[in-house]
């Protein structure tokens, strides 16, 4: 069988210990998370978890069912890709030298990201969208002295009236 990527999404209960129940299930069965973000959702006593890994049919299946025996999680959707809309954000900033910053505006531009901080040795860029678009501006921007990054991993929401409910 095929491991291929996959993104699973949860509604939790939003107080302390669930993030550390989430990621120690991963632990237990060895299956790796590659990304997971998590953000409180428009009920604030809940949250919503992404987490993006690898694996083949099985490996997807079980992790459904063992992430739906924990009490404090309330759904768990395996995301279709073809029915979801995934972003992610990454913050970069570059070292600003002399005569430099007409250059990486025209990146920041030609990419549609936002400039966050300007200082007179670094300039801080603020980009979203999908795994390719970051990865490409990410290798673009190698050229320049990258001081540090910050990046979210993917976050992914269903198209339309396709959605993670509470039942």
């Amino acid at each position: 069988m095929q491991n291929h990527q996959f993104i699973v999404s949860l509604l939790v209960s939003n107080h302390s210990g669930v993030l550390t129940r989430v990621s120690s299930l991963f632990a237990r069965r060895a299956f790796n998370i590659d990304s997971l973000t998590v953000g409180e959702t428009e009920d604030p006593a809940q949250s919503r978890m992404t987490i993006v890994s690898w694996g083949d049919n099985y490996m997807k299946d079980q992790i459904v069912k063992q992430l739906q025996k924990l009490q404090d999680v309330k759904k768990v959707q395996l995301m279709h890709s073809d029915k979801i809309v995934v972003a992610e954000l990454m913050m970069l900033k570059v070292k600003l030298e002399k005569g430099m910053l007409p250059e990486l505006m025209e990146a920041v531009n030609a990419y549609r990201a936002n400039v966050v901080d300007l200082s007179p040795d670094s300039l801080t860029i603020e980009i979203t969208g999908e795994t390719d678009k970051m990865n490409a501006f990410l290798d673009y921007m190698r050229q320049y002295s990258i001081i540090e990054m910050a990046r979210t991993g993917p976050t992914a929401i269903g198209r339309g009236t396709y959605c993670l409910e509470n039942d």
